[in-house]
């Protein structure tokens, strides 16, 4: 049995959710976002609570129960509160910026990296060293987040790098004489 899918999922005001045709849509403050779900789930919504249940006992049946149950979740508190990653640049003279729909970043390349926002996300430097990534897709706020992080990865001897906030890095120490 899943534990994730039997707990339903509660719909916040100011949330609305339409289910149709194998597909659920979450409309909010945030925007607008939709899942396609398997056709061996049943969903379901009555009285402001969305609950999944399985059509069968089938092991492939029972992984998406709980699967569906998570994504659900991620739509409707995507579009109700959404979603951020922070980051956090180490380095000396490492710095970021944001110039219209462009994330400058300088890592210590002889060049400046451009980086384009996607539609859909928001990104904010409050610090030079400090980036925030929103959005209400969390799966797009991740992977811009780590493509962000890829351009320079925090390395073990210094430390210097993008890396996220909550992130520890196991540092090594140097050679010796």
């Amino acid at each position: 049995m899943s534990r994730v899918g039997m707990n339903p999922v509660s719909v916040p005001e100011g949330v609305s959710v339409t289910i149709a045709d194998g597909e659920i849509t979450a409309n909010g403050k945030l925007g607008k976002l939709s899942y396609r779900f398997v056709e061996d789930v049943d969903v379901a919504m009555k009285d402001g609570l969305i609950t999944v249940m399985p059509k069968s006992d089938a092991k492939h049946v029972l992984n998406m129960w709980g699967t569906t149950r998570s994504r659900i979740f991620n739509l409707v508190k995507g579009v109700d509160e959404g979603f951020s990653v922070n980051l956090e640049i180490n380095g000396v003279g490492y710095r970021a910026a944001v110039e219209g729909k462009k994330l400058i970043l300088q890592l210590g390349y002889s060049h400046n990296v451009d980086f384009p926002i996607p539609e859909g996300v928001t990104i904010k430097c409050a610090k030079p060293t400090e980036i925030t990534v929103l959005g209400a897709n969390k799966q797009q706020v991740g992977q811009v987040a780590a493509n962000i992080r890829s351009f320079r990865k925090p390395e073990p001897y210094k430390g210097k790098g993008i890396k996220y906030v909550d992130e520890y890095i196991l540092r090594k120490e140097g050679k010796k004489k």
